[in-house]
């Protein structure tokens, strides 16, 4: 899907051109420009040319959960996963990536092993919701939540990703609430900072993943440049400015931050915040262990007495190494270990 030179195609068409096309793209869900018939036949032609509506992908359902990751190649030949997750509750989300590999180098993070390739542009964000708007389309259902949680680290490609936004949030397109889109980042302060001036009410989401700098220095290089007290006070100033809970996301290690301290720590750190905490089981990307289920319920009921909101993530999507930490991609100039190869990330 190429919507790139679109604006460029139709400038000379009358203004409501755009409208019949975005409803035709967005909502009708068209894959095919001859498919828009209300177009006139030579704009369609050029579009065909020019803009193509074909998403290159395969699909890997796993029918236990309900989970289907994609593998889309792009048009340089890169290639990035998304995920959609079916809920019982009648929830659609998808886990969209918004870089080629990743620039953090978390060492838990099967993408962080990837380096960076290249960042994504606006329509090659929202084409993978499109493509599983599309899939949805045919069960009458529609795609509800989208969480950027996939390759990449959404603030390092900031403009972007806020025009993606823009456009899964239309009216007159997609029509995906604001509330129900969730930025995720491992810590970009000035992407926080940034934030909080924005009009959109989109939720926000940090993964901390350690109670003190010296663990967090150890499993995100990214805690080099911001200390958890600056990121703090980074979301203190954003609750104040948008009135809006955070989600602190913590990916239990085992051996490494699941200790009694740690949860103590945790707890004390997040007390009088407007926040939830976000506990997630750690899925093999081949240099950790997971923590214990009793762990993870120990931290649950330390941080829920202390007053904070506490959930556990489950395992969505782990027969398609479709689950939290496994999104990777196989490219033309990277090739991944054979353990990770063709794996993908989950969403909340």
């Amino acid at each position: 899907m190429d919507l790139a030179t679109l604006p460029l195609c139709i400038q000379d068409e009358p203004h409501y051109r755009a409208r019949q096309i975005k409803l035709g793209v967005f909502v009708d869900l068209a894959e095919d420009w001859n498919d828009l018939t209300a177009l006139p036949k030579k704009l369609r032609e050029k579009l065909q040319k020019n803009c193509s509506l074909r998403i290159s992908a395969e699909l890997f359902p796993d029918k236990n959960v309900g989970a289907v990751k994609a593998l889309i190649r792009l048009a340089d030949g890169k290639r990035i996963e998304t995920v959609l997750m079916r809920r019982r509750d009648g929830r659609n989300t998808v886990c969209v990536s918004c870089q080629v590999g990743c620039p953090m180098g978390c060492t838990f993070c099967a993408t962080g092993k990837m380096k960076l390739l290249r960042s994504l542009q606006p329509y090659e964000i929202v084409e993978q919701v499109v493509l599983f708007a599309r899939y949805l389309k045919t069960e009458c259902a529609r795609v509800s939540n989208v969480v950027f949680m996939g390759m990449g680290e959404p603030f390092a490609n900031y403009d972007n990703v806020l025009e993606a936004v823009r456009v899964l949030n239309d009216h007159d397109g997609l029509n995906i609430g604001a509330r129900h889109i969730s930025l995720s980042t491992c810590g970009i302060l000035k992407g926080i900072q940034r934030l909080a001036k924005e009009p959109l009410q989109v939720n926000l989401a940090l993964s901390l993943h350690a109670p003190d700098d010296a663990t967090r220095r150890m499993i995100m290089p990214v805690s080099r440049s911001y200390t958890i007290t600056a990121l703090l006070a980074g979301v203190d100033a954003y609750t104040q400015a948008t009135h809006r809970k955070v989600m602190f996301e913590y990916l239990l290690l085992g051996g490494v931050n699941d200790t009694d301290t740690h949860a103590r720590a945790l707890a004390k750190l997040l007390t009088g915040r407007l926040c939830m905490v976000n506990l997630i089981a750690y899925n093999a990307t081949g240099m950790y262990a997971s923590a214990t289920k009793e762990r993870m319920h120990y931290f649950s009921n330390v941080l829920q007495k202390a007053g904070i909101e506490a959930t556990i993530r489950y395992r969505h999507g782990r027969e398609v190494r479709g689950a939290c930490g496994q999104l990777a991609t196989s490219n033309e100039d990277f090739m991944l270990p054979s353990d990770v190869v063709a794996s993908a990330d989950a969403p909340v």
